[in-house]
């Protein structure tokens, strides 16, 4: 992986994705080349961008060894083809726990090769308040143990998918080991979208003097889940740079790595930390 520069474009690719994976990467790849050619130099797909099921175990049939399949080498290509980094929301990965799969954020550098994977932590078994609507993702999903890091052209990126937003202490530890930025792919629910997704982004930005992508999936699915979109590209000091509300497409923002420096320099809540 090149050096980071001092400033960098990043898109976030926003998707409604469905039961074919076909289909979702033919989607995919145009996002990505609209992202490239607008000269985005890091790339954050959504969270279930390859598939979206009808039933929460479809999944496991379509799962792929880890280091091998379509999605794999989809995504290796397209980060070659494009000389883009691509953040690989999230896909299928087969696990040895009874079954289940890793919901694996993969990283392809601009030159095709895989700089990391993360497996989504902390995993959705919730029923939502005042409607008949319930997840229970650790049915089908082993969750991951480890936060992971990597650098990108754009500076030093924390991983992490969706409901992973809702535990500071992962993005702290996170900024505390070097975290410039963190992407957050996403499939939030309407009812917590409106609530909660633009508070918690900001706030994770906020406390972390970090950047965060969001990309997020949007519209009806054939389970009939329906999400809530609005991908987002927030600031260190919490302002929202660009923002898609609906739609399939991409919103970009430029990170500025020496402003943020500047700040953290002028304002060093991270070093004041006690407890």
């Amino acid at each position: 992986m090149a050096r980071a520069s001092t400033t960098a474009k990043i898109a976030a690719l926003q998707m409604t994705s469905g039961a074919d994976v076909g289909e979702n990467l033919s989607v995919a790849g145009r996002l990505l080349a609209e992202a490239s050619a607008a000269g985005a130099q890091v790339a954050v797909l959504p969270e279930n961008f390859s598939f979206m099921g009808v039933r929460d175990n479809d999944k496991r049939a379509i799962a792929e060894p880890d280091g091998d399949g379509p999605v794999q080498q989809f995504l290796s290509r397209q980060a070659r083809e494009l000389s883009l980094c691509i953040i690989g929301g999230t896909t299928p990965i087969a696990s040895q726990q009874g079954g289940r799969v890793a919901a694996a954020c993969l990283v392809y550098g601009a030159d095709g090769r895989r700089l990391a994977r993360y497996d989504k932590i902390h995993l959705f078994d919730v029923d939502i308040p005042g409607r008949e609507e319930s997840y229970r993702e650790s049915a089908h999903i082993a969750p991951g143990a480890h936060p992971v890091l990597v650098p990108t052209p754009a500076g030093l990126l924390g991983l992490s998918v969706c409901y992973d937003m809702r535990f500071p202490e992962l993005f702290r530890l996170m900024a505390a080991a070097g975290a410039e930025y963190f992407s957050v792919p996403s499939a939030f629910t309407v009812p917590t979208g409106r609530a909660h997704w633009e508070t918690l982004l900001r706030a994770r930005a906020i406390e972390n003097l970090c950047y965060v992508v969001a990309a997020a999936q949007w519209g009806r699915h054939p389970s009939g889940r329906e999400t809530y979109g609005d991908s987002l590209i927030v600031d260190y000091w919490g302002n929202v740079l660009s923002r898609l509300p609906s739609g399939s497409g991409i919103t970009m923002a430029e990170i500025d790595r020496v402003a943020q420096q500047k700040t953290r320099l002028e304002f060093p809540a991270l070093r004041h930390r006690v407890l």
